[in-house]
């Protein structure tokens, strides 16, 4: 399907401007549109939608001589995004917070708003591709597996794939930054953020800390004998090493967060090793589970190596998934991201 009116998410940042002007050289009706994200009144502000961001993202849709509209979706995101993060750390659990905004801030409410405003289709600046197959739509990996976004955009299925476009993603970040000098853009050089857009610049456990007090409790090992004190759950992560401050023959790691005993469980490296968990409720981006066992490969963190495993269908909805070797970043909370080569089949928030 050749698309007829296409918005654009902007940013202010390079990668949504470049998704604009080639999507405006294409020949294709474009309108520029950037949310209005939560962020703190006394706090940084929210570095997808900074008041420079803005006046960014609109000079470049006045360069292209493309419309552009300002969408508030501030509440909406303060509960469903970031509740949510303070929310999953309070629990235990290292949520994802790009997900949740992926499938209902851009990819259900923003979609929604783009329609709306008369657009058919919906970019972005991800790097990755949509791939139609007769009538079903196929979410594939970014021909820049460096830039490869994907694992966040896995909680997609039919209905918003097939608004979706992804110009970038055949493009490397190099060919991006050299398209948005060639176009006059002067956000192409403008350097990334990787912290999660509504800290601001903030360590994620000072944001935390303002909104769930950390409570002090025990640090443990397998055995349940305690070795030191931890200042609050939040600070920490599984697999972590760095700030654990115990001394110890060899090198420990976070293993388990504990919210009923407010402890945090250490020991070595091996013991973070999994061959198999569960994950759900599953998603699948062709909208149908598999009908039994299938070899897949599976991605448990955003940066992480996907390796060979076979994922079994459960009746509950969710997903075992047995890996060929053993993975030491499983963590509750995070996606498990399963891929048939470069085809993404669907997700499921890791529970055990």
């Amino acid at each position: 399907m050749v698309p007829g009116t296409i918005a654009v998410a902007m940013s202010g940042g390079v990668d949504s401007s470049v998704a604009a002007a080639l999507l405006v050289e294409a020949g294709h009706r474009v309108f520029g549109v950037m949310l209005r994200l939560w962020s703190r009144e006394d706090g940084p502000t929210n570095r997808c939608c900074s008041p420079e961001d803005m006046a960014a993202a609109r000079k470049i849709a006045s360069q292209l001589g493309i419309p552009f509209y300002a969408i508030d979706v501030q509440d909406r995101f303060k509960h469903n995004v970031v509740d949510l993060f303070i929310d999953g750390y309070a629990h235990g659990v290292t949520p994802n917070p790009c997900l949740e905004c992926n499938r209902d801030v851009r990819w259900t409410f923003l979609l929604g708003q783009a329609l709306a405003l008369g657009a058919t289709h919906l970019a972005t600046g991800h790097y990755a591709r949509v791939i139609q197959t007769g009538e079903l739509y196929g979410l594939h990996r970014a021909v820049d597996r460096r830039k490869d976004q994907s694992y966040v955009l896995s909680v997609l299925g039919q209905d918003q794939l097939s608004h979706a476009v992804f110009p970038l993603g055949a493009m490397t970040k190099a060919e991006v930054r050299q398209a948005g000098r060639r176009f006059g853009l002067s956000v192409a050089d403008r350097p990334e953020s990787q912290d999660l857009c509504f800290l601001g610049g903030q360590d994620y456990r000072e944001f935390l800390a303002e909104y769930s007090p950390p409570s002090p409790g025990p640090i443990l090992d397998r055995q349940g004998r305690q070795l030191g004190e931890h200042g609050g759950l939040q600070a920490y992560t599984i697999g972590q090493r760095k700030g654990l401050g115990l001394p110890a023959p060899h090198p420990l790691y976070v293993l388990e967060k504990d919210p009923r005993r407010n402890a945090v469980v250490v020991g070595p490296r091996e013991d973070l090793a999994r061959t198999e968990f569960v994950a759900g409720p599953a998603h699948w981006v062709s909208g149908t589970a598999p009908a039994g066992e299938r070899r897949v490969h599976v991605q448990v963190r955003y940066r992480s190596r996907d390796v060979p495993a076979t994922v079994i269908p459960e009746e509950d909805g969710n997903v075992r998934i047995r890996t060929d070797e053993p993975v030491y970043e499983v963590t509750p909370g995070q996606a498990a991201v399963v891929y048939d080569g470069e085809d993404c089949l669907g997700m499921g928030l890791i529970r055990a």
